[in-house]
């Protein structure tokens, strides 16, 4: 279901293709788990989200976004459910202190963060054909990015954060590659890549300076939809690990 309906040596290439004719880069990524955020094993942590790296660093005008976890990265996915409405969503994040406004949302619209999720009971990626097959709509289940504001609200739990709801009938200023659902999301299909213990995407910025000044953190969830489809549309239900272990965002970017 397309989620628009409701609304470098050694390094291993590969090419994304893309709906609209473009391209996507995406480079193997390092196994190198130095810098950053370090963190312990947890026993009681599912492997595939158990953090025990996350870092932030910049090469040229291009942001890599790295996390490592205890067990195979990307292994453990959704069931599907078969329906939009209660469906779940699994990811990894890295929450930023870099401004909303820097990849096309309003200024201080909440916390962005940049997420890698897997959810086969519906697509989000409208522009993009991530398996290759010919149809838009159906690459939900594959490990793939967004950007998303994050913030507070009550009604998904006590101290429980939200993909930020845009109320009907109201405007924001939304990046070009929104997949036009009611939150503050954007798709912008630049592709992550999973392999062993490690999660990686690079994103590529105009002014990369935004994200060496910024701070971070290292998250895995679980984000549910909410069972009547209405706001908050999107959750985080579950919080699997936190690589600082209190959502301090400790982490520098290039250290």
């Amino acid at each position: 279901m397309r989620l628009l309906s409701i609304l470098s040596a050694g390094a291993i290439v590969t090419m994304a293709a893309c709906a609209d004719g473009q391209s996507r880069e995406v480079t193997a990524p390092s196994h190198e788990h130095t810098g950053g955020i370090v963190a312990d094993r947890s026993p009681n942590t599912l492997a595939p989200f158990d953090i025990v790296h996350a870092k932030i660093t910049t090469e040229g005008n291009v942001a890599v976004f790295h996390m490592a976890v205890s067990g195979r990265a990307g292994e453990t996915m959704p069931t599907a459910t078969g329906q939009f409405a209660g469906s779940e969503v699994f990811s990894y994040v890295w929450p930023t202190t870099i401004d909303s406004y820097e990849v096309g949302f309003e200024r201080g619209a909440g916390i962005l963060a940049l997420a890698v999720t897997s959810h086969p009971d519906f697509d989000d990626t409208p522009l993009f054909d991530e398996s290759r097959d010919g149809d838009l709509a159906n690459d939900g289940g594959l490990w793939h990015m967004h950007w998303v504001v994050l913030g507070p609200d009550p009604a998904c739990g006590e101290g429980a954060l939200k993909v930020i709801d845009i109320p009907e009938g109201v405007r924001p200023r939304l990046p070009a590659t929104w997949p036009g659902a009611p939150i503050l999301l954007d798709s912008p299909g630049w592709q992550p890549m999973l392999d062993r213990d490690t999660v990686e995407v690079r994103v590529p910025f105009s002014n990369i300076a935004i994200v060496e000044q910024a701070s971070f953190d290292g998250v895995t969830a679980g984000l549910r939809v909410n069972a009547s489809a209405h706001a908050p549309l999107l959750c985080v239900a579950n919080v699997f690990d936190v690589a600082s272990g209190n959502l301090s965002l400790p982490g520098r970017t290039n250290q």
